[in-house]
């Protein structure tokens, strides 16, 4: 089974930027779909990003134009690079696999997920 750890999350000021990074053990890598979610205090879990295995990519709406997703298959590693971050977006986020190499925008399709890194953004 993939394990998935998330890292670079933290504090960081309203308008700032963050990078996270998730870095999946195995050999497969290439070969899977990833997607980054999020979930803050008493809300439900809600899909940032996703990349398929041939580098497609799609995004939540309220994310499009600000963040970007990227995957280095040589490192085993998929990126979420956040920018212009807000105070709402304080929350766990977390990374997830589709072994089939697809995204989808609900969480119940993926696979195997990470332990999340936290984000918290002040104004």
């Amino acid at each position: 089974q993939v394990q998935l750890v998330e890292s670079g999350g933290g504090l960081v000021q309203a308008g700032g930027s963050l990078r996270l990074s998730c870095t999946a053990s195995g050999r497969s890598f290439s070969t899977y779909g990833l997607g980054w979610f999020r979930q803050a205090p008493l809300k439900g879990r809600e899909f940032v990003a996703g990349i398929t295995s041939d580098g497609s990519t799609g995004y939540g709406d309220s994310v499009k134009g600000r963040f970007t997703i990227s995957r280095d298959n040589g490192k085993n590693t998929v990126y979420l690079q956040m920018t212009s971050l807000k105070p709402e977006e304080t929350a766990i986020y977390y990374c997830a696999v589709v072994y089939s190499g697809a995204i989808y925008y609900f969480g119940s399709s993926y696979d195997h997920w990470g332990q999340g890194t936290q984000v918290t953004v002040s104004s």
